[in-house]
């Protein structure tokens, strides 16, 4: 297997960060459009914002209902000139190998080579509700490993983990290099597949800094031992972010995203092992008589903000300071900082769209406090 490029980033093609302040803020990405919506035409107004402030990329995290990725990118390739449009995240189970190598070259072909196909494995419920196999780390690498063969040319004859495919081939193909494929990893397992088979790894929300540094190295040691150039593999650190923002909102970007992730099966589980956090700490959250009751539903899914935001002050209180980027401009500046020094190439900023993140890019790329 060949490595695929890597995206150009905080420190360039392939190249570790540069130490603060020097940073620009093409080393920071945003999610459009993040949660639920009802009018993704909102799309465009935050992608403008985005590529106005100088971010680097701008994030599409697709769900099954208005966010429909190859729509949006599609999109977002003709109103923008400069972002980079990622893929955070995809699924390999709903769309066949050509529909996907279609896709992703079709995408870097309008955005002229912006493009980077995120994909993962999302949780359980979803593949028992829509009666479609779940993504097996094995289905993972074999699907990275065909879309780059189909996008080489080659005439695809494979039988495994991913399926029967006896004769796939792209008739045409585009004139600019195929997109990066990168994993969204949080078990070591997965970090280890992206290190092993991916561009680069998509890291969850919610890590500590720390967290991140024990990610990034698990990515970057499996390229070793694959024969890979670990500086080659983009590691991306997602952040929830709320810089100068009122303490409501506050609660609904964090709080409320924290009570949901911290309360699924394995997602949960895995963000407290990789901060280090006591595994009795997460078991008495999940024992909240509001948990219990659900009976393995989703919260996210099943209550309404007030109460996620609620079970968030339940956590220790050191869980989410930690965890996130909170308070002035300056102070989520210095910990964005944190981040880059932990070993990430570049951060994808949760919670606050473009629109509020200005005075943060503005104390981000000045002076560290």
């Amino acid at each position: 297997m060949t490595d695929g490029p890597p995206g150009p980033g905080c420190g360039g093609a392939g190249l570790p960060s540069p130490p603060g302040p020097g940073r620009g803020a093409e080393c920071l990405g945003a999610y459009v459009l993040p949660g639920g919506v009802t009018d993704p035409t909102a799309v465009v107004g935050q992608a403008h914002a985005a590529e106005a402030l100088g971010l680097g990329t701008v994030w599409i995290g697709e769900r099954y209902d208005t966010k429909d990725l190859p729509s949006l990118a599609g999109a977002l390739t003709q109103v923008t000139t400069r972002v980079r449009i990622g893929a955070g995240i995809t699924h390999t189970g709903l769309r066949h190998p050509m529909v996907l190598a279609s896709m992703g070259q079709t995408l870097q072909a309008l955005s002229g080579g912006r493009f980077a196909l995120g994909l993962g494995r999302s949780a359980s419920w979803r593949w028992t509700n829509y009666g479609a196999p779940e993504p097996t780390l094995a289905i993972m690498g074999d699907t990275a490993l065909i879309l780059r063969r189909l996008w080489a040319g080659e005439t695809v004859d494979y039988d495994g983990p991913a399926g029967r495919f006896p004769s796939l081939r792209l008739a045409q193909r585009a004139a600019v290099p195929p997109p990066p494929v990168l994993l969204a990893a949080i078990g070591p397992r997965t970090l280890a597949l992206a290190g092993q088979a991916f561009d680069g790894a998509i890291l969850h929300p919610f890590l500590t800094p720390d967290g991140v540094a024990r990610s990034v190295a698990l990515v970057r040691d499996a390229a070793i031992a694959h024969g890979r150039d670990p500086d080659a593999i983009r590691c991306y650190a997602t952040v929830v972010v709320a810089p100068d923002r009122t303490p409501g909102d506050e609660d609904l970007a964090v709080g409320a995203r924290a009570a949901g992730y911290l309360q699924l099966p394995g997602l949960g589980d895995a963000l407290a092992a990789a901060n280090r956090w006591p595994a009795d700490d997460l078991a008495r959250y999940r024992s909240h008589p509001t948990l219990v009751a659900l009976g393995g539903r989703s919260a996210d899914k099943a209550l309404p903000r007030s109460e996620l935001i609620e079970l968030s002050r339940t956590l220790p209180r050191h869980w989410l300071p930690s965890s996130s980027a909170v308070g002035s401009a300056a102070t989520c500046a210095s910990r964005l900082h944190e981040y880059l020094d932990a070993g990430a190439d570049e951060l994808v900023l949760h919670g606050s769209t473009a629109e509020h993140l200005a005075g943060l890019v503005e104390a981000f790329t000045g002076s560290r406090s």
